[in-house]
């Protein structure tokens, strides 16, 4: 039982402390610089996946048109994914030149149209984000710069939640998560290898694009198969995107299933990308944490039988007893609708990600596949707050776009 104890709490040490570690050390000896170009503006095409996204994508073309970003260097592409809501009597209604959508009559999944969407692309970098993300209009310049260095293939920053919704269970527990991975990010950057990126905002340059396969997370795809040619992943923490965060556990733990499924599905399909320093970035950061519930049950249950011989392991048993009836809580105050505080979402949501994880990798090994999927309903069609000014998407956002320019 000993052993059992020691090899699982090790294995957690080392996913959530010393990998971070490493990563510190090799920054501090091996750490590469690389040149930035305020005044580098090349043209970008921002590509969009869009399925049954009325409540947001008038209010996300007008976001991302107005962008500080010469607006003969800009264009943004749509993929309206077979929508079955208003999303295309949406968009048919701006007139913005730079604006051009496609409708797909059969769904095709998010990756096949962006695949399609590529195809049109004119840009040398191509930005990638979501229908429901909001980004600061400075967000793209600060990342273009960096691509003044012709070291670097990628850049990509993280996503945040809502303001108005931080305090929630999810929010809570979600942004914690959302800041550890920011730091890990920080710390890769240092090396210019940041493993993956956040979906919602990453820019990449057109050269290096490859069809997407329709299984994998195109965040986890592109940045692999970049780093292997031997180009540059970066973060630029200034950047961020803003979304609502749901506040229902059902839908985060499909939405992290999904996500650890189509990861885990990566490590074979991707396997000859994967090699040296990435590999070793890629089994740390990602595997070892996707089936981390497992030791972390293993260390509790052989805790609870050392526990009864010995002072020592009885001791450490009490803050995980801790642990999981703060999860308890957390997980009744969710389910009764009440905002939970940090003590007891943090835990709650450590358990709820960490299980659809190894759901998500048992599903995958037993052949499931997340071609299509629903998104959030729950974090869509919010009144965002930008600025210090709110405004309704639906409405003013639409408003803002009819008098913006000539024809579809």
């Amino acid at each position: 039982m000993k052993a059992i104890f020691w090899i699982s709490a090790a294995w957690l040490a080392y996913v959530y402390g010393g990998y971070p570690l490493i990563l510190w050390m090799l920054g501090a000896i091996r750490k590469v610089r690389f040149r930035r170009g305020d005044e580098y503006l090349p043209f970008v095409s921002v590509l969009i996946s869009a399925r049954n996204e009325e409540k947001d994508v008038a209010w996300k073309a007008a976001e991302t048109l107005s962008w500080d970003y010469p607006p003969d260097r800009l264009e943004v592409l749509i993929a309206s994914d077979a929508s079955e809501d208003r999303t295309e009597e949406v968009l048919s209604s701006i007139s913005d030149p730079r604006l051009r959508w496609i409708a797909n009559r059969r769904r095709l999944g998010k990756n096949l149209s962006l695949n399609m969407l590529f195809e049109l692309a004119s840009g040398e970098l191509l930005f990638f984000t979501d229908a429901n993300s909001r980004i600061a209009p400075n967000c793209l310049r600060a990342m273009t710069r960096h691509f003044a260095d012709a070291r670097v293939g990628c850049v990509t920053s993280c996503e945040r939640p809502e303001r108005a919704f931080a305090d929630g269970g999810m929010a809570c527990g979600g942004g914690l998560y959302q800041g550890y991975e920011s730091w890990l990010n920080s710390l890769e950057h240092r090396i210019g290898s940041v493993l993956t990126c956040d979906g919602s905002i990453f820019c990449i340059r057109r050269d290096f694009f490859a069809p997407l396969d329709p299984d994998l997370a195109n965040d986890l795809e592109l940045p692999l198969r970049i780093g292997a040619r031997g180009y540059a992943t970066l973060y630029e923490p200034s950047a961020c995107s803003v979304e609502r965060a749901t506040s229902s556990a059902r839908e985060e733990f499909r939405r992290r299933r999904r996500i650890c499924a189509q990861g885990f599905l990566a490590v074979w399909r991707l396997r000859a990308v994967l090699r040296g320093l990435r590999a070793w970035q890629f089994v740390s950061r990602k595997l070892l944490r996707w089936l981390a519930l497992v030791p972390f049950v293993l260390a509790t249950v052989s805790n609870i039988f050392l526990a009864r011989h010995s002072l020592f392991f009885a001791c450490l048993l009490l803050p995980q007893a801790a642990f999981y009836w703060l999860a308890l809580v957390g997980w009744r105050r969710n389910a009764t609708g009440r905002n939970n505080n940090r003590m007891a979402s943090v835990p709650f949501y450590f358990l709820l990600a960490h299980s659809a994880a190894l759901v998500g990798v048992l599903e995958t090994c037993c052949g499931r596949r997340f071609s299509f999927w629903e998104s959030a309903a729950l974090s869509r069609g919010l009144e965002v707050t930008a600025n210090g000014n709110t405004f309704s998407p639906a409405v003013d956002g639409l408003a803002g776009l009819r008098n913006a320019g000539s024809g579809r």
